[in-house]
């Protein structure tokens, strides 16, 4: 069994504009029944364009959006239909890392206050306790502890980007939606980012949705790869079918527009 399962998630959005005068409100299909499975362990590479629907869908799959339709299962249990103390238990086990690591930390927080949050909301461990992992969640994401006393504003994208990290890290989950974690920072900084996250998968036994629009990251980073385009699932295949032998013209498009990237250690 998978430890994540969609089936025929679907997501319409009003466009907030009238079509050809006649005050009819446009909508536009960000989700066109998607099914996809991720098994335990494995980085699933999510890759399309701007606009392709991808961050819609990792949403959905947290439950951070709600689908029109469709099901989402988590290691067996119903996510859209779970609520109160299971849904909590459930969100403990799935995290994401943003895409803006200048945007999704409050600049008024201390880095201990942010990456100290999941654990406060759900309610785990002492203030002590709570400190001490947020600690080692910093050391695991290659920060001094020492850094959790200061604020965002002192630390280069890169460093917010490890603080967001630490966050999704410190509850302990088994599944993580990286939200295009890379495309705010530079190529070197980038490709260290990357491989902390296939580091902290080794370390920690993380099972990724990884969400991209670069094909040659995906490529580096997952064991499979499933392309987006306005909406729709148009190909998904083990990263080396998909990187050598694409079957849809847009998937070799992607492979055509990307160069290739030198991706550095940690």
């Amino acid at each position: 069994m998978p430890l994540l399962e969609a089936r025929h998630l679907t997501k319409t959005f009003s466009s907030g504009q009238t079509m050809f005068g006649t005050g009819t409100t446009g909508q536009l299909r960000a989700v066109d029944d998607v099914s996809l499975a991720i098994e335990s362990g494995e980085t699933l590479g999510l890759v399309g364009e701007s606009g392709s629907g991808k961050s819609t869908l990792g949403r959905m799959l947290l439950r951070l959006i709600e689908p029109d339709s469709g099901e989402v299962f988590f290691d067996g249990h119903d996510v859209l239909r779970a609520g109160g103390a299971q849904l909590r238990r459930l969100r403990r086990d799935m995290q994401i890392i943003f895409q803006d690591p200048f945007g999704s930390l409050d600049p008024r927080m201390t880095v201990e206050q942010i990456v100290c949050e999941p654990m406060a909301i759900h309610g785990t461990d002492g203030r002590a306790d709570r400190r001490q992992r947020a600690a080692e969640a910093m050391r695991a994401v290659g920060m001094d502890a020492s850094a959790l006393g200061r604020y965002p504003h002192e630390f280069s994208g890169g460093q917010r980007q490890r603080v967001g990290i630490a966050r999704a890290l410190v509850l302990r989950p088994r599944f993580i939606v990286a939200d295009e974690p890379v495309s705010a920072l530079d190529v070197s900084v980038g490709s260290q980012i990357v491989n902390l996250l296939k580091q902290l998968q080794r370390d920690f036994s993380l099972t990724y949705l990884f969400i991209s629009h670069s094909m040659p990251i995906v490529r580096y980073l997952a064991n499979r790869i499933a392309v987006m385009q306005h909406g729709e699932l148009v190909e998904v295949g083990a990263t080396e079918q998909i990187t050598t032998a694409p079957q849809h013209p847009y998937t070799r498009s992607l492979l055509a527009a990307t160069p290739e990237i030198e991706f550095s250690s940690r």
